[in-house]
């Protein structure tokens, strides 16, 4: 453990390759390998974001912590979660971006299973597992986020647009496996490395991530159902912070009676002028 609060802890970078890495989701074709990346665990200092003074805000370090609320009682409950949270992450969303417009496309819950077996990156089975323990990624790339804003706002009008993440606790204080987000201004452009995800049926292409000694990690502890991380993914605004790395830690002291953590995540696109 380091000072305030701040502590050791792995996450997994990809090391470089001379291929466009790829990765599927399900049982690969013919047999074949899972992925053509490797990824090793590089023990990196997280600090505690809620010591941090000034706190972080999403137009500085690229997220920041919300007190936000939710009326929602069943987030597996896909149809009040599309009926219910999806306005509160879109006002959520605008008021943190000062946006002009908000779209929530998409959510995901996650389960770490009660053996705490390890995790990967993404959406892997069923989903049920949390993204990323140490598999840093961001979910967007430049043309991925692109391709999204032309899939709802075709012939869009719109100068300047960002993907946001809006991720929280479902079943109380996060005790075993916190989500670790990364100083968009410690990211430089050669750290991210274009990949491709293969899921059943489709296809996405997201940013892993080399190490660099200048990331600047960070987590806020025991987050709970009232609140809310809110996080870049993507801006189109090259002056902001553009993109976000994060990944799922395990805590290195776990409490023997920890509750596995439950979280889920939006993604929403925010459209300015």
């Amino acid at each position: 453990m380091a000072s305030n609060g701040a502590m050791h802890a792995f996450l997994s970078y990809l090391e470089p390759t001379s291929e466009r890495p790829w990765h599927y989701m399900y049982d690969p074709p013919n047999g074949g390998p899972q992925h053509n990346c490797v990824f090793s665990p590089r023990e990196v200092l997280i600090n505690d974001a809620r010591a941090s003074t000034p706190a972080p805000c999403l137009d500085r370090e690229g997220f920041e912590l919300r007190e936000a609320p939710s009326a929602v009682l069943d987030y597996c409950d896909d149809e009040a979660v599309e009926l219910s949270y999806y306005p509160e992450v879109a006002k959520l969303a605008l008021d943190a971006t000062g946006a002009r417009h908000a779209f929530v496309f998409d959510h995901q819950v996650r389960r770490r299973e009660a053996d705490r077996a390890p995790l990967t990156f993404g959406r892997h089975g069923d989903g049920r597992q949390p993204g990323a323990a140490g598999r840093v990624h961001n979910d967007y790339t430049e043309a991925s986020a692109r391709r999204r804003l032309a899939l709802h706002w075709k012939g869009s009008p719109w100068r300047r647009f960002a993907i946001v993440n809006v991720w929280r606790s479902i079943a109380g204080p996060v005790l075993d496996t916190p989500l670790a987000v990364c100083d968009a201004r410690s990211v430089s452009p050669g750290d991210l490395v274009a990949g491709d995800v293969h899921y059943l049926g489709r296809s996405g292409e997201i940013s892993l991530v080399m190490h660099s000694p200048h990331h600047a990690w960070h987590y806020f502890p025991r987050m709970d159902r009232h609140e809310a991380l809110v996080f870049k993914q993507y801006d189109s605004k090259d002056d902001a912070p553009r993109y976000v790395p994060h990944g799922a830690f395990d805590l290195p002291s776990i409490p023997d009676n920890a509750p596995p953590r439950e979280s889920i995540e939006a993604r929403c696109l925010v459209v300015y002028d």
